[in-house]
């Protein structure tokens, strides 16, 4: 497949449903929407799932979401979304491990193979998660798919970890809580897919509710390409408005032909193609001048 159509979809986490059922019968309804109206894939934000934490009691309610999730929903919603040829990146979820630990998990489902992706780095709120300790890469019809969620884009020493792993695309899914948040990721991913010669689409999550984790939400939508000769005669940077509410989406078309051009020219400045320079540097830190 030379092209991969990508629906990059906002969540509105104040949508109130009738039932865990229910809430997870509309967001399969969102997915199965864009691949009835031509996605390959599709990305839903971080915390989507957080909105079940409505029909739950209790002090822990993030274990509570982790079981209702994937011990009663989990199996429902892989039969509706375990589709041929089909990819979705359902945002993220609490995980509760087998030690009593939570992660933040990405669910994942790939032509019906079912995989994830933990969050490695934390922000200060998420206290009550640990972080994950690999980066999972996996293929879908010859693309090569890295998930990075929210604060994880943010980092140089992941975007070291990918360098020459041959990422096509690196899909975010992300919450964050003003225009600063929302900033920080944006011109992170586009930094990404300038270092990774890779493309890179991101969404995040809207809304307000009652929950102390995600209580109140702004975000985008937001899709980039390397910058290269290949790319010259296509957008290279989109950047939705700032969203407060409301369910949107943006789709891009991922073009393995361009990708591969690219790789193929080396009369061209190009950082993903670089091999160890940096890891023979030393640093100097000294408030003495040095010897010319």
């Amino acid at each position: 497949m030379d092209k991969v159509t990508i629906d990059l979809r906002t969540y509105d986490i104040g949508f109130v449903s009738a039932s865990p059922e229910d809430y997870a019968s509309m967001i399969s309804a969102l997915v199965i929407r864009s691949w009835d109206e031509g996605a390959d894939v599709v990305l839903l934000p971080e915390f989507t799932w957080m909105g079940l934490e409505q029909f739950v009691v209790g002090e822990n309610k993030l274990s509570e979401v982790a079981v209702l999730f994937w011990k009663k929903l989990w199996p429902i919603v892989q039969k509706k979304l375990s589709y041929s040829q089909k990819v979705c990146v359902l945002g993220t979820v609490p995980f509760l491990m087998s030690d009593g630990s939570l992660r933040n998990r990405s669910p994942i489902l790939c032509e019906g193979r079912v995989l994830y992706q933990d969050k490695i780095n934390l922000t200060p709120w998420e206290t009550a998660f640990t972080g994950g300790d690999s980066i999972q890469i996996f293929e879908y019809q010859g693309v090569k798919i890295a998930v990075i969620i929210c604060l994880d884009i943010e980092v140089p020493e992941l975007s070291v970890a990918l360098r020459g792993q041959g990422v096509d695309i690196i899909l975010v899914p992300s919450a964050t809580e003003n225009e600063m948040g929302v900033e920080r990721i944006g011109r992170c991913a586009s930094a990404r897919a300038v270092e990774l010669g890779c493309y890179v689409g991101v969404a995040h999550l809207v809304g307000r509710s009652q929950s102390q984790l995600v209580d109140d939400n702004l975000g985008r939508l937001a899709w980039f390409t390397p910058s290269q000769a290949a790319f010259r005669r296509s957008p290279r940077e989109y950047l939705s408005e700032n969203f407060h509410e409301g369910l949107h989406f943006h789709r891009n078309v991922l073009d393995l032909k361009m990708l591969q051009r690219m790789r193929l020219i080396v009369q061209e400045t190009n950082p993903s193609q670089l091999r160890g320079t940096s890891s023979h540097l030393s640093i100097i830190a000294s408030n003495k001048p040095t010897d010319t």
